[in-house]
């Protein structure tokens, strides 16, 4: 485990070195804002209004996100690991975060809910949603709220809560 921490911690800050040389702060900025939780409703219900899979893709996202955010929020508060930028002493964060706690990125788990639906109702536009999402995860290292591990957990979340639900629908 020490290892594993020893590498997370390497990525992190190696991910945090290249976002502030490359001055790219204000564009992680945006992007980890695309993955906030009111940019789904939109989009879900656009769908559902103009497209003739829209119903199956505003099911399926509807369904999924049921079953991630109980998850997320089960897990996160189980396992309680400090975000990056109160964890290190040496580390100066510029923004807030919602909460405490960084193990699964929330934002990371929805933006792969929506990719994978994406995925499975439109799979022409996957690799771009899949871009996407991965780009959402990389800004919420990037904005020094969550660890590389935290992302990996929050991709494995959201494309697991879609899976679990795709075999309910």
């Amino acid at each position: 485990m020490n290892l594993i921490s020893k590498v997370d911690q390497y990525l992190f800050y190696s991910i945090i070195d290249f976002t502030r040389k490359q001055q790219l702060s204000t564009a992680v900025l945006k992007v980890s804002s695309t993955g906030d939780g009111h940019w789904y409703v939109y989009i879900s219900v656009t769908m559902l209004l103009i497209h003739g899979q829209g119903q199956q893709f505003f099911n399926l996202l509807l369904l999924s996100f049921i079953i991630e955010f109980p998850l997320y929020l089960i897990f996160k508060n189980a396992i309680r690991r400090q975000r990056p930028c109160y964890a290190l002493v040496d580390f100066n964060c510029q923004f807030e975060p919602s909460d405490k706690f960084s193990l699964p990125s929330g934002h990371t788990a929805g933006a792969f809910v929506v990719a994978s639906v994406i995925h499975i109702c439109f799979p022409v536009f996957a690799p771009l949603a899949y871009l996407w999402a991965l780009a959402v995860g990389l800004s919420r290292i990037a904005l020094g709220v969550h660890y590389p591990l935290d992302i990996v957990a929050g991709m494995g979340l959201g494309m697991g809560s879609v899976m679990l639900a795709q075999r309910i629908v």
